[in-house]
């Protein structure tokens, strides 16, 4: 089984594809430039089980060192709103709307750098194939460039944060800040403020589960 690119560098997922295969079939996807510079792609973790599905933008230095989604300090930042929120972290898959680090380099750092349109379209494939499989019951966006590329360029995560909207993969699809946000705010106090109103909205997302579990 494997992924194609045909002549115009689109990307043919396989249909049938497990979760597991989907990630070894990703590692071998040219559908953009990406992948010449980055150590790996980096898929989703998680259980194919998930009733959520958080979207990132794209893996982070430390992700595409380790292969894994989420592991530096904003996936730290990440699962302690988690925990705070009372959401298992077992019910939750992570992933990026990119699979490959995008960088510039400044001395011997790896600067992140925001991907293009064309290439979160070179790699909505691999999304779309991820939610296919799982089907959850929310797919929460962290950030700007997870929201317009799973919401549409119309949404404003500053203002349309904390509400859930209708969504073909998902009964429903929210959105609040990056992690990774939180982490840059010019001081503690911001910071502080920044956190726990990514917490309230984390408990939005516990709060919908529960009330359609409830409706059952």
């Amino acid at each position: 089984m494997a992924a194609r690119q045909n002549l115009g560098n689109e990307l043919f997922v396989p249909s049938g594809a497990t979760l597991t295969q989907l990630r070894d079939l990703a590692q071998e996807c040219k559908a953009c430039e990406l992948y010449r510079n980055a150590t790996q792609a980096v898929f989703g973790e998680g259980p194919s089980s998930a009733r959520i599905v958080m979207v990132g933008e794209q893996p982070g230095d430390k992700e595409d060192l380790a292969g894994k989604p989420f592991v530096g300090p904003a996936g730290g930042l990440l699962n302690r709103a988690l925990e705070e929120a009372g959401i298992d972290r077992s019910d939750v898959y992570i992933t990026n709307v990119v699979k490959h680090f995008k960088f510039e380099e400044r001395g011997k750092r790896r600067i992140h750098k925001k991907p293009a349109d064309s290439e979160i379209s070179a790699c909505r494939p691999w999304l779309e194939a991820e939610l296919t499989r799982i089907k959850p019951e929310i797919i929460v966006c962290l950030g700007s460039t997870a929201a317009r590329a799973v919401i549409g360029k119309q949404h404003r995560v500053l203002k349309d944060r904390g509400r859930f909207f209708e969504h073909p993969m998902a009964k429903s699809v929210t959105s609040t800040v990056h992690p990774s946000a939180i982490l840059r705010a010019p001081d503690p106090n911001q910071r502080q403020a920044d956190y726990e109103a990514f917490v309230k909205d984390l408990k939005g997302v516990r709060q919908k589960l529960e009330k359609a579990a409830q409706a059952h």
